[in-house]
């Protein structure tokens, strides 16, 4: 039997906005859009990596209540979710490509550690570092 992370998500103030960015910019593909009343079940996956699903959550109900969703929604904007990591073949060629299309960097491609790196950060706040595959 095989076990593993099949889904980890992050919350995003706009669902169609985030859609957008992470589709149009990011080229991620949709895997799962379905809604059960006001809730939207909406999963995104890398096409390199299909056995993984991100999920676009936008805090509210049934999962949060008011107070807790608008507390959520403030910690994304100001960047305090913890930071997630996209794997590029070419950090600095991924960043002229990702530059082009508009997403906006919160640091330019830098050599360090033995690789190079890159912030951005989405259209909600969530933080982005995009580090050059070693090899």
């Amino acid at each position: 039997m095989t076990q593993g992370i099949q889904t980890a998500g992050i919350y995003v103030r706009d669902q169609d906005e985030a859609l957008a960015f992470y589709v149009d910019k990011l080229g991620f593909k949709v895997h799962t859009d379905v809604r059960n009343g006001d809730y939207r079940w909406l999963t995104i996956q890398h096409p390199e990596q299909p056995s993984f699903q991100l999920g676009l959550y936008v805090p509210g109900p049934p999962v949060h209540d008011a107070v807790t969703a608008q507390a959520l929604n403030a910690l994304v904007a100001k960047g305090a979710m913890p930071p997630l990591v996209l794997e590029v073949k070419d950090c600095f060629a991924a960043y002229d490509k990702l530059h082009n299309k508009g997403v906006e960097f919160t640091q330019e491609p830098v050599e360090r550690y033995g690789t190079v790196d890159a912030g951005f950060r989405d259209p909600s706040g969530n933080g982005w570092k995009m580090i050059q595959s070693r090899g």
